[in-house]
């Protein structure tokens, strides 16, 4: 796909991408190839594992 303009989250690379989740435009380093989706959405597709390992009952 042919974008053009800045990437909306790092606002200094050249945009590759478009995500197609919430239309953000991403440079290289903000998009992830391998699920389709600008950094911001991968990160909530996908959440840290180390919420799931913190013990919040631990005193």
């Amino acid at each position: 796909m042919s974008v053009s303009g800045l990437c909306q989250i790092c606002e200094s690379r050249p945009a590759q991408e478009r995500c197609p989740n919430c239309g953000t435009l991403a440079c290289e380093q903000h998009y992830e190839g391998d699920l389709g989706l600008c950094a911001d959405c991968a990160a909530q597709a996908q959440p840290s594992r180390e919420s799931d390992e913190t013990d919040t009952y631990q005193f």
